[in-house]
């Protein structure tokens, strides 16, 4: 699957939605304009998930002479130390005249199939990110799929409200299939439930292993923030495809 999250700075709750399944991520900078604040935070979000494949994609490389795409290449290099695409290659192309698209093509392959599986540990979770209806068929979400499979007639819960059904059918880019794998972007047709029942950040399981709750222990690591951590302050808390607010 190929996510294209959106750069924009009111938009990257919407980066942070999309960005959790991803095996290979390609962080682009324009040359003609070079690194900017959405490069920083979008940078800052793949290091604290721990995203170690990754390319560079230096664009628009016809807009500027051959200093200037320099410059911009030595600062993504300075801008990418320190993370965990640090050592991630560095490719410059223009979508107009096909300038380095072939190396970029050729280094996506050279990744990804030196990228394992993603790992099944029997409890599968799908982040509903989308609810719809399909004339025929229903009630239809999608999500992506992360540590376990889902299967045609497979009894599942949806959580937090604890709706239980079974899958219809599965499909994965506009293919029916019987069993979707860890990984894969889903879509999941559900009967027995409406869409009014139903919201983006919900969750579909398997019985009975996870219950909805309003506590947790968290690690953090503060990026980008102009104040000191304080006891009792509000903050936005992202899991899958829902955000909340919450206190500290």
């Amino acid at each position: 699957s190929i996510v294209d999250v959106p750069g924009h700075e009111s938009l990257v709750k919407n980066m942070l939605a999309g960005v959790g399944g991803i095996d290979l991520a390609l962080l682009i900078i324009a040359a003609d304009e070079g690194v900017m604040l959405q490069t920083k935070e979008h940078l800052a979000i793949l290091d604290l998930l721990n995203v170690k494949k990754g390319i560079v994609v230096i664009t628009k490389r016809d807009l500027v002479d051959e200093e200037l795409l320099g410059l911009a290449i030595m600062e993504a290099e300075e801008e990418i130390k320190g993370t965990t695409l640090a050592q991630a290659p560095i490719v410059a192309v223009s979508a107009v005249t096909g300038e380095g698209m072939p190396d970029l093509i050729a280094t996506i392959d050279h990744l990804l199939d030196s990228t394992p599986p993603r790992k099944d540990i029997g409890k599968p979770r799908l982040a509903i990110d989308r609810v719809f209806t399909i004339k025929g068929f229903g009630t239809v979400v999608t999500g992506t799929l992360t540590d376990g499979k889902l299967w045609v007639k497979q009894e599942i819960e949806i959580l937090p409200p604890g709706l239980k059904t079974y899958i219809r059918g599965l499909e994965t880019h506009k293919r029916r299939i019987d069993t979707a794998l860890p990984g894969s972007r889903v879509a999941v047709n559900l009967p027995r439930v409406s869409t009014e029942e139903l919201e983006r950040g919900m969750v579909i399981t398997t019985l009975g292993w996870l219950k909805p709750t309003q506590l947790l222990d968290a690690k953090l690591r503060v990026v980008f923030l102009p104040h000191h951590i304080r006891h009792n302050m509000f903050a936005n808390f992202h899991s899958g495809a829902t955000e909340v607010a919450g206190k500290i």
